[in-house]
């Protein structure tokens, strides 16, 4: 905070004047001392490597000291003070002094109201961020004049309070912009460190106006809504397996049912009702959840037309053999051997093509000029060799 310690005894070539530091018993963690009386001509003030004097007066900062020395305040250091001493040395003999600290502080920040962030996918969210960051005074004629003469701060705690302030509305405005280039809800966990770079990028136009450099910002969280969290989290989840809503759904109703023996069968017709009423879905609900577990697009049962993965040899409903009838089998493939049905135009197994090879075309007797098909050695017609 800033502390009023008395001044050290009094001492200077002049009688009256007085010799002022800021004793290192009473910096601590404070950023700005100010001295508890006024300034006079003649006084001598001792600024340390450490520290800023700023002569301030009538709202206003007249000069500051930041190399380290002692400075009386007497014509003869009118070539180092320049303007300071003409305005001591006026009607009004007096100004207010405040030393500053030189050193980086570290702040941090949360937001204590929600910013609303517009998403394409999830609508209006409301988020919170969190964070750490460091800083120092950058420009001590405008640090002074803003924090003590505009926002009348009295501690360093008004100060960290203002500065906390300034970093969240610069998070959130650093957060629009990247919103405003496509940035998504979605996109916030792999973004921070992105974020606090654009937000460090920002900061100077942002703090430089209050004299103040924020040098780190370190540890950001940006906070989600629990059910947004765990939307996202589910959108991961599917993203990861390849599948859509419906499918993520159907596979976890497919998992608690089978944690659940007692009542599996119940609980997962019960999911499959849910998730089929009013949907249209009921046929395709077992063929995602197939193709979801990695058991191939599978065939209808033609006893009762539920779907069953391939390879199966009985239906899982009813009990119907998988097995094609004799009637029904068509020849076998001639790439693969696997069986095929009847009429079927491609193997089910390799998809080479089952169509029957086109007849070869007619051929001409080089001699009789007559046409034949197949592969005689001599013409059907006269007899001469045609060579194989």
């Amino acid at each position: 905070m800033v502390t009023n310690n008395p001044i050290p005894a009094k001492g200077g070539s002049l009688i009256g004047a007085t010799t002022v530091n800021w004793e290192d018993a009473y910096k601590g963690p404070n950023v700005m001392w100010r001295v508890p009386r006024n300034i006079r001509w003649n006084d001598n003030v001792v600024v340390r490597e450490d520290e800023i004097a700023v002569f301030y007066r009538d709202g206003k900062v007249l000069a500051y000291l930041d190399r380290p020395d002692r400075y009386a305040l007497t014509s003869l250091n009118a070539p180092i003070i320049g303007n300071l001493v003409k305005e001591l040395s006026g009607v009004r003999q007096e100004a207010e002094v405040y030393y500053l600290q030189k050193r980086i502080f570290d702040g941090k920040f949360g937001s204590s109201e929600p910013y609303v962030f517009k998403d394409p996918d999830f609508g209006l969210v409301s988020l919170r961020v969190f964070g750490e960051y460091r800083w120092r005074v950058g420009a001590p004629d405008n640090f002074i004049n803003q924090f003590v003469g505009t926002f009348g701060a009295a501690t360093t705690a008004d100060v960290e309070g203002r500065l906390r302030d300034q970093m969240v509305l610069l998070v959130y405005n650093s957060l629009g912009k990247m919103k405003d280039q496509g940035m998504k809800v979605t996109d916030l966990a792999g973004s921070l460190q992105t974020i606090e770079q654009a937000v460090l990028g920002f900061a100077p136009q942002h703090f430089g106006p209050l004299g103040v450099d924020v040098v780190q910002l370190q540890g950001l969280s940006v906070n989600l809504p629990d059910e947004v969290q765990k939307a996202v989290s589910t959108r991961a989840t599917m993203g990861v397996l390849g599948v859509n809503y419906l499918q993520y759904q159907a596979g976890q109703a497919m998992t608690t049912a089978a944690a659940n023996p007692s009542g599996g069968a119940g609980a997962l017709a019960s999911a499959g009702v849910g998730l089929g009423a009013g949907l249209g879905i009921g046929y395709g609900m077992s063929g995602q959840m197939q193709g979801m577990y990695g058991q191939g697009p599978g065939v209808q049962c033609p006893k009762c037309g539920a779907m069953v993965p391939s390879g199966n040899r009985f239906c899982p409903s009813c009990g119907a053999s998988m097995a094609p009838s004799a009637a029904a089998a068509g020849p076998p493939c001639p790439k693969c051997g696997q069986p095929t049905a009847a009429g079927a135009k491609f193997c089910p197994s390799c998809g080479a093509s089952l169509a029957p090879p086109a007849p070869p075309a007619p051929r001409a007797c080089p001699k009789c000029n007559a046409t034949y098909t197949g592969s005689p050695k001599f013409c059907p017609n006269c007899g001469a060799p045609l060579g194989g």
